[in-house]
């Protein structure tokens, strides 16, 4: 049978208000009783009821975290970040995995927020309409993780998307390409699709050099999309002599199909993407890419929850953190 509160009570000799001081810390307790009353939560392996507490309280102490694609490791440093600053102050998380579908996020977010979560954060995805009504619904803070809505009117924490991929194609320009192909996201994504083929199209046209359709084509971010893409370059009777990749997976994806194909990297193809994934330094040859501060985006955007949870002065609600280019060898001269 569970055990409750009035068995502790009654097992330690004491009041169940005197148990319940106890449990949730009160220092006006004299030492003596504190510790008759944790040998009786020891003895009979009582488990306080957080259910019942954050009732009392109002407060559950969780925070409920939305991620788009729990497989891809991008994300998982993310969590990490996320995971290190919640238990710095004391918040449990509970992580739901979303398969990249918006109907499942739009589930996802009202099933954590009837969980009476303290706060949630969005991580990743496109944040449309839909997000914006399910949000409004909300009595707790939310804060976007590693993307941002089209209006700017959530706090998010992320990097300039279109900044990281502006300079990832500046370096394949100043190392003399002049056709240069895209594998991008979707257009629709805000940020790892449109910002980043926005930069490609802005590094471009600033270097005098025209936007081709048939240099673009949209993969789905992962491995199979680039190496898909890529042979379609292959077959191109004008074919690039660099490849931006706006994700390292993809980017890994036409490594490989270059190599499959009898090529080599960066002798015949130099390529360049953004994320700086654990893989990019892996794969050979290593892969230039513009690194995202995936961590630090996890560790402020939970740290800026806290504030908002806690009611605390926050100055800055949308923050971009700082992004940078990682030479390795996957990028030449021509």
């Amino acid at each position: 049978m569970t055990v409750t509160i009035y068995d502790v009570a009654r097992e330690a000799g004491v009041s169940m208000a005197t148990v319940s001081r106890v449990v949730n810390n009160n220092p006006n307790v004299k030492p003596q009783t504190r510790k008759k009353v944790f040998e009786a939560i020891d003895r009979l392996g009582y488990r306080p009821n957080a259910v019942a507490r954050g009732l009392a309280s109002k407060k559950t102490t969780t925070v409920g975290v939305v991620i788009p694609d729990i497989s891809n490791s991008i994300f998982s440093e993310v969590a990490r970040g996320i995971e290190d600053i919640a238990n710095m102050y004391h918040y449990n998380i509970i992580l739901c995995n979303a398969d990249k579908k918006k109907e499942k996020e739009i589930r996802v977010i009202n099933t954590l927020l009837e969980k009476q979560v303290d706060g949630l954060l969005f991580m990743g995805g496109t944040v449309t309409e839909d997000h914006i009504q399910a949000f409004k619904t909300s009595s707790v803070p939310i804060v976007l993780c590693g993307t941002t809505d089209e209006n700017h009117l959530m706090p998010s924490v992320d990097i300039d998307h279109e900044a990281a991929a502006y300079d990832a194609v500046k370096l394949l320009v100043g190392q003399g390409h002049t056709k240069i192909g895209m594998i991008s996201g979707t257009l629709h994504d805000p940020a790892n699709g449109y910002a980043r083929y926005q930069g490609y199209k802005k590094a471009l046209e600033e270097s005098g050099l025209s936007v081709s359709e048939d240099m673009v084509r949209i993969g789905n971010y992962r491995y199979e999309s680039g190496y898909d893409v890529m042979k379609y370059f292959l077959e191109l009777s004008d074919r690039p002599t660099a490849i931006f990749a706006a994700t390292d997976e993809m980017a890994i994806g036409a490594i490989h199909a270059i190599q499959d194909n009898g090529l080599k990297v960066p002798e015949d193809f130099s390529v360049i993407s953004v994320d700086n994934i654990r893989m990019a330094s892996m794969v050979r040859p290593q892969l230039t890419t513009v690194a995202q501060p995936m961590y630090d985006i996890g560790a402020v955007s939970m740290r800026l929850l806290t504030k908002l949870m806690n009611k605390e002065n926050v100055e800055l609600s949308k923050v971009l953190l700082p992004h940078e280019i990682i030479n390795r060898k996957s990028v030449a001269h021509v």
